[in-house]
């Protein structure tokens, strides 16, 4: 609170938060003297700032956007971010047609990953989703080299520890084998960095496909490969969490 009785946060907060830019972005908006707060320029990004402070940026105010919350169904092959020093292709050249201004990834998929990602610029929708203390299941169809059988689904679902992390799987049981390879269902309600290939190379398993299927009650479904939709308000609400787990940690929404 400031001295008027109104919640205030750090003004690159405050300016992220009306959906236009990141956080990190804001900041040197700020520091480049470009950000006006009530009419006075403010260069502080950590300056206190009312959640409804009148803001203009290169003297143009920054009135909040409609809420945007987008599902696509992540091909293989693309990272997750809007550049990438490495020139390789990313999440948002799939993203053209929805009109993005400013819609940030709410959780990441690597890229030998594919299936369900979700965008946003409502940091603070995706910030209740991607908290450790979710209790957001996220579930993932794996295929892997190997028939695996009823003792190593068992061991599996013991987890492992790598690198000095405890890296458990919520649920893993298999879904249907071929000949010489197998798909596998794991439900994971934590997110450490590439958790399930990690758990499975543990136990010698490479793993030809990892797709994310559906997050908490949001499911895949038959959205083509490359292809993205808005989520209907029912499905916005419904993935806001009920419940936290405190003390939980753990890195957010990533496989």
């Amino acid at each position: 609170m400031n001295r008027t009785g109104k919640p205030s946060h750090g003004l690159a907060r405050v300016l992220s938060r009306r959906g236009l830019c990141s956080r990190a972005e804001a900041e040197r908006l700020a520091r480049a003297g470009r950000v006006r707060v009530d009419g006075r320029v403010v260069r502080d990004p950590h300056a206190r700032t009312p959640a409804d402070a009148g803001l203009a940026i290169d003297d143009v105010e920054v009135v909040a956007p409609t809420r945007r919350y987008v599902m696509l169904n992540k091909p293989r092959g693309l990272v997750t971010t809007r550049s990438d020093e490495q020139g390789r292709a990313t999440v948002y050249s799939m993203l053209g047609a929805a009109g993005a201004d400013w819609l940030a990834p709410v959780g990441r998929l690597d890229k030998a990953s594919e299936g369900l990602l979700l965008f946003s610029n409502d940091s603070a929708w995706a910030a209740a989703i991607t908290s450790p203390e979710s209790v957001l299941g996220k579930t993932y169809h794996v295929q892997v080299d190997c028939l695996p059988g009823d003792d190593l689904l068992a061991s599996l679902r013991a987890g492992v520890v790598d690198r000095g992390e405890t890296l458990l799987l919520k649920s893993v049981r298999e879904l249907r084998r071929g000949e010489r390879n197998a798909w596998l269902e794991v439900t994971l309600d934590e997110g450490r960095n590439r958790q399930i290939r990690r758990v499975l190379a543990g136990f010698g398993i490479g793993v030809l496909r990892l797709v994310r299927v559906a997050i908490g009650p949001l499911v895949l479904g038959d959205l083509a490969k490359g292809a993205w939709r808005e989520l209907s308000s029912d499905e916005v609400e419904a993935l806001v969490p009920r419940q936290t787990r405190p003390g939980r940690r753990g890195s957010p929404i990533r496989d």
